[in-house]
């Protein structure tokens, strides 16, 4: 075998550096690397899938159903792509929503070692299904019960109330949420109700008064939202926009309606560090790639059999900028 003789090994060594069977000295595997790059080598995918009895392939289920934000959803594919790459692993999409019947047809099938399943709603009718199935699994996201399962995710509660609480602690007592789409609240979409939730909990804790709207992903669904919070609550100062469709339509209704941000309205969002940045916006990151390359990385550990948390929520991370500050003086005094 060429790339035994370049790295100056025997070929079983190859293999085992390869299939990842047997544990091999770092030094012995950055040297069978260095010969495969040196000449061009490329594994057979059949032979090895047979050998192995793995496709390497990761399965990616991330249903394109109503509400769905897609630019946001596929920075998390991009990331689960990247990452599997690194692993010697390619990625099938499925993007139907085909529920039980898509995670059966991938298991039955083999048509790949372990399966991400994205989009989760708290009453997810997959759940019960992935508790059973010989494929692993990992959640992006968490039903209501997560018993069994391997999820990860941003810990939306904590950063629906890492907003109010930034809020808050600017004076700010009256502040609206400009909330997700109603479809995606509908179905009980993990992400959007536990923001929703943890929003809610924040501002009894803090005496904060909220106001909730769904909105459409459109620019006049978010108009209307804005119009009617400052309808129903004339002294708002706080705003927070958990719909990434909507946040440039938001700024650009208080505008219109003569509302300074930051003077008069401080907004703060959950959504893409980079877009945030490019807005000056104050802002929950949503951690996309970090999620996606934890979710690989946790799929790979339950192939290899080894030992992995049942939930993984990573803390929100706000970072101020231009869109918030200290309230106006009659809504920090409370009248």
């Amino acid at each position: 075998m060429d790339v035994a003789r370049h790295a100056k090994v025997s070929a079983s060594t190859v293999s085992y550096v390869l299939s990842g069977k047997r544990p091999i000295a770092p030094e012995t595997q950055r040297r069978v690397h260095a010969s495969i790059r040196a000449l061009g080598y490329h594994p057979h995918a059949g032979a090895r899938a047979l050998a192995s009895k793995r496709s390497n392939v990761l399965a990616l289920v991330v249903p394109l159903r109503t509400g769905v934000h897609v630019p946001v959803l596929m920075q998390f594919v991009t990331a689960v792509v990247t990452r599997a790459r690194e692993v010697d692993h390619d990625v099938l999409l499925l993007t139907q929503d085909e529920g039980e019947r898509g995670l059966r047809r991938v298991e039955a099938s083999a048509l790949a070692d372990a399966i991400i399943v994205m989009d989760v709603e708290l009453d997810d009718v997959r759940v019960p299904l992935v508790r059973s199935l010989r494929t692993p699994c990992v959640l992006i996201g968490f039903p209501a019960d997560a018993e069994g399962l391997t999820c990860v995710d941003l810990d939306s509660a904590a950063a629906g109330q890492a907003c109010v609480g930034h809020l808050a602690d600017l004076g700010h007592r009256r502040i609206g949420l400009v909330g997700s789409p109603p479809a995606v609240y509908a179905r009980g979409t993990g992400f959007a109700t536990r923001v929703a939730d943890g929003v809610a909990a924040a501002a009894g804790e803090r005496g904060v008064l909220v106001e909730t709207r769904a909105c459409e992903p459109t620019r006049e669904a978010a108009f209307a939202a804005i119009e009617e919070l400052l309808r129903t609550m004339p002294n708002l100062t706080g705003l927070i926009v958990h719909n990434v469709s909507v946040i440039e339509s938001v700024l650009a209704a208080l505008r219109e309606r003569d509302r300074r941000v930051p003077d008069d309205i401080s907004v703060v969002a959950i959504c893409p560090d980079e877009l945030a940045a490019r807005l000056d916006l104050s802002c929950v990151a949503l951690p996309a790639d970090d999620v996606g390359r934890r979710a690989v990385d946790l799929a790979m550990a339950k192939l290899s059999q080894g030992v992995v948390p049942a939930a993984t929520q990573l803390a929100p991370r706000l970072t101020a900028r231009a869109t918030t500050a200290l309230a106006p003086r009659c809504d920090s005094s409370g009248d």
